[in-house]
């Protein structure tokens, strides 16, 4: 079935008229109303909306919770993709199959994949689909390029309203260095011995590098195969032989492999205790509305904490 969608909605996006390039493409009449934008996940839309303001109406495709990587569209999706004006993806792969769908649309409507063409991008390993880790939101300063990004596609879209568009932008990256600062100073109570993150996927591995952490994942950058008893093993092993303190469950992910992984220890390494940390990290997905990670910067500051917290003495 979501085969078939992706193939039905590829069809009518290559039908729906002749390849411009980007500078050609015309701009929605924005007169009268905000800009439509679709953006793929939360991380997106939350910067979206800082920086457009009144001056957009700003539609999450893939919502609290959501592995992006598993998504399965839905009938509804196509309407929801032909009716933006401007569609935001990450791009890099993160978004699976649905990366031909968001290209396709690009031949004849703004789209834009904010993660694409970013500097120092990390390689994925082998086997993922894309060449590069996609999760580039958990360096922060790494994201505030993605931020610039919205803005000029903004301003692009919608010269009109540029100079709205560059002061919130301004206000905004401000607060995300200071979120930069924030991380860096929380990260610096654990001693360099302690900063082992365990995670259910490989998405932290900016994370690790921005902020200076050794990061396992039981699964890779992708959700989308399952870890073997092998991979269980190995990551007991690393866990047991080094003391790690804990490790994390992910909103977004089942945590039934961790589970495993903590029982493998168990069985292995007796005397010794790994826990899974109380609070879940925030990983391909914000939180729903009212829970810490419902926000980007709430997110970044949530997972920190958590991470701090369960590391630390």
């Amino acid at each position: 079935m979501r085969k078939l969608l992706l193939l039905l909605i590829l069809a009518f996006l290559a039908g729906s008229g002749c390849r411009k390039p980007t500078g050609e493409l015309p701009r929605p009449d924005l007169s009268n109303r905000p800009a439509r934008v679709l953006a793929t996940t939360g991380m997106i839309a939350d910067a979206t909306q800082a920086v457009g303001g009144e001056f957009v109406q700003v539609d999450c495709l893939m919502g609290p919770g959501v592995d992006p990587h598993k998504y399965v569209p839905t009938p509804n999706d196509l309407n929801r993709i032909t009716a933006a004006d401007l569609v935001l993806y990450n791009g890099l792969h993160l978004e699976g199959k649905m990366t031909d769908v968001f290209a396709a649309r690009a031949q004849t409507a703004w789209t834009t994949a904010v993660a694409e063409g970013l500097p120092d991008l990390r390689e994925a390993e082998e086997g993922f689909e894309g060449t590069h880790d996609p999760h580039v939101w958990f360096d922060v300063s790494l994201w505030m390029k993605v931020v610039e990004k919205i803005r000029d596609t903004l301003c692009d879209l919608d010269p009109a309203h540029a100079d709205r568009y560059r002061a919130n932008a301004s206000g905004y990256l401000n607060q995300l260095a200071d979120l930069d600062r924030e991380v860096r100073e929380k990260v610096d109570r654990l001693s360099k011995s302690k900063r082992v993150l365990i995670t259910a996927h490989d998405a932290f591995g900016y994370f690790g590098r921005a902020y200076d952490f050794e990061v396992f994942g039981l699964q890779g950058v992708s959700t989308t195969s399952d870890a073997s008893s092998s991979d269980v093993q190995a990551l007991a092993d690393l866990i047991g032989s080094r003391r790690v303190k804990a490790l994390f469950a992910e909103t977004s992910v089942s945590n039934k492999g961790m589970q495993a992984v903590q029982q493998a220890v168990r069985s292995k390494y007796k005397g010794f205790e790994v826990k899974i940390a109380e609070d879940e990290l925030y990983s391909d997905a914000l939180g729903i509305p009212g829970t810490p990670g419902a926000t980007y910067i709430g997110m970044v500051r949530h997972n920190v904490d958590a991470i701090v917290k369960a590391l630390g003495d």
